[in-house]
């Protein structure tokens, strides 16, 4: 399994996620940022466990996010 925290308050709405992992994350229509998709909100971070076969496509989203926002880790 795996871990996605996505950081939602300071997305800047720029997309990468969403082209690197469009089943884990879409853009809200109402600002414009993104939205991991059945998420849990802990405070100010959204949270998902995935199944390990996400991992790669979750990890390309951390590493395209350009502030940062997004956190994948193995459990």
């Amino acid at each position: 399994m795996i871990n996605i925290n996505h950081l939602r308050r300071k997305c800047i709405g720029c997309n990468a996620c969403v082209e690197e992992a469009p089943n884990l994350f879409i853009i809200d229509e109402k600002d414009g940022k993104s939205n991991l998709i059945d998420s849990k909100q802990n405070k100010d971070f959204f949270n998902k466990v995935e199944t390990e076969d996400e991992y790669e496509s979750a990890k390309n989203a951390e590493l395209s996010c350009p502030v940062n926002i997004i956190k994948v880790s193995k459990n």
